[in-house]
């Protein structure tokens, strides 16, 4: 029985999604196996390394976007994993907010960013 969730996401720029775990201090892995529980795996598009036996991955679908797929029980076992998750869609977010304000007709845009 395997022990992974999957998750729908917003998350569609793998770039930003990459970028955003490194500034964040993750490894990260493309095409790769998502570590969970026993030794079981499955393969992602994009994986978050994290420290202990494991990780959170990032499979396209059909529409684009990304789904989440983590073995929770065990993420949580060594993260709070609500604030690793949300710390992570927060910096996706202004991440693909600042991409799209450089992005060609919007480079004069008078942007403020406000995060609480």
């Amino acid at each position: 029985m395997s022990h992974f969730s999957t998750l729908r996401t917003k998350v569609a720029d793998a770039e930003v999604l990459t970028q955003s775990l490194r500034d964040l201090g993750i490894s990260v892995r493309n095409d790769a196996d998502v570590r969970g529980y026993n030794g079981q795996r499955v393969r992602a598009d994009i994986v978050a390394v994290l420290e202990g036996e494991y990780d959170l991955g990032w499979s396209r679908n059909g529409d684009g976007s990304f789904d989440l797929i983590a073995d929770l029980w065990g993420v949580a076992k060594k993260h709070n994993q609500t604030e690793l998750i949300n710390s992570i869609n927060q910096k996706y977010a202004v991440n693909k907010t600042l991409a799209e304000v450089k992005r060609p007709g919007l480079q004069n845009a008078n942007v403020k960013l406000v995060l609480q």
